[in-house]
């Protein structure tokens, strides 16, 4: 799939430009495909209730079609529009953590496709807060459908030049609003479900959930990034994901207290693949990064382990350097499951494709 020519257009991330928004959204009412900054990661935005360019998204991205999407609204009066049955607690989650990066899984109104959904009787919603993305979803009057902007199966992008080098030709229009805030995707609940289920982790963790909700979320292994669900009833939860092209292991631990002994380990197999003339590159917390490095491995820093924000937003950027970096083999510390932890760790398990080592 090819467009003729896909326009990159700089745009302000904190006061966009009206005639910019303006100029986006008539490709999106035209049916075309724009690429947009979000707190989150970049997306890939198509309208919602146009089959058409609902499938263009695939096309685009190669992504298949039994992954649904994410619908972007920008009020929450849309909420009526595109889903139906709203329980009370997608209403106490809306109005304590939305705009946010945080996705509601409901029941589908009848007015949205089945594109859009790959079939399903429910629907991803959330209410982003980037002004570019809130901007673009109200000058373009309709719901925004939107995945992540890369091909499928790469690390998502929280650059537009992550976008470009993934999608170039093959979208109408590139917004350019510089780096994201949180660097992972919105974290995603289901509510018609009892209790509630995580299906994919984010910056909002589940015990910020927990507490608003009043009562516990399942969080079932696929969320954790320890299997595939047989289908998808979100983004993230099947399919191969996050992944350089360069081979992911991941070094996982007990019990990470003990730092010294688990960066032993950790140094231990990289030796030994070194041994055997593999190029090796290792992903580090930056409490560990000098360790490796005095042994003279190229080493890419996370982050600190005491801020897994940090780690979180830098990690994507991270696991698309091992491929610039060239090696044979990338090998990733694991993290503490706390928090924003869950979130790291479930994207880094299906970056490495099950190919996890315990310590």
């Amino acid at each position: 799939m090819e467009v003729a020519r896909t326009r990159i257009i700089k745009i302000d991330p904190v006061n966009p430009e009206e005639p910019i928004l303006v100029e986006a959204a008539e490709v999106i009412k035209r049916g075309g495909l724009v690429a947009f900054p979000t707190e989150t990661v970049y997306g890939l935005g198509a309208d919602a209730y146009n089959r058409d360019a609902v499938r263009r998204i695939f096309e685009a991205k190669k992504r298949p079609v039994d992954n649904p999407l994410i619908v972007h609204i920008c009020d929450l009066e849309w909420l009526e529009s595109v889903a139906r049955n709203i329980p009370e607690k997608a209403r106490r989650i809306a109005e304590r953590l939305w705009p946010g990066p945080v996705t509601l899984v409901l029941w589908k109104s009848h007015e949205i496709p089945a594109e859009v959904t790959a079939g399903l009787p429910k629907i991803a919603v959330r209410f982003p807060s980037h002004p570019v993305a809130m901007g673009l979803i109200r000058h373009s009057g309709v719901p925004i459908a939107a995945p992540s902007a890369n091909l499928a199966g790469r690390p998502s992008p929280t650059t537009a030049q992550h976008v470009t080098q993934d999608l170039y030709g093959r979208v109408d229009v590139i917004l350019d609003g510089g780096e994201t805030l949180f660097g992972v995707e919105s974290t995603i609940i289901d509510l018609t479900s009892e209790p509630p289920k995580l299906l994919r982790p984010g910056p909002i963790p589940v015990e910020d959930l927990e507490r608003i909700l009043g009562t516990q979320i399942s969080i079932p292994d696929h969320a954790r990034g320890l299997s595939e669900a047989e289908i998808a009833e979100s983004p993230g939860m099947k399919y191969r994901h996050y992944a350089p092209e360069t081979p992911l292991k991941l070094i996982e631990a007990l019990d990470y207290h003990d730092l010294a002994s688990y960066s032993a380990k950790v140094l231990e197999i990289a030796e030994e693949y070194r041994s055997r003339g593999f190029k090796v590159v290792i992903l580090a917390s930056r409490e560990t990064c000098q360790i490796y490095v005095e042994r003279g491995f190229e080493v890419i820093e996370l982050g600190s382990r005491k801020n897994f924000y940090e780690i979180a937003r830098n990690l994507f950027n991270s696991l698309r350097k091992v491929d610039e970096l060239r090696a044979d083999l990338a090998i990733a510390e694991g993290f503490e499951e706390r928090g924003l932890g869950l979130t790291i760790m479930n994207r880094l398990r299906k970056a490495a494709r099950h190919c996890r080592i315990l310590v």
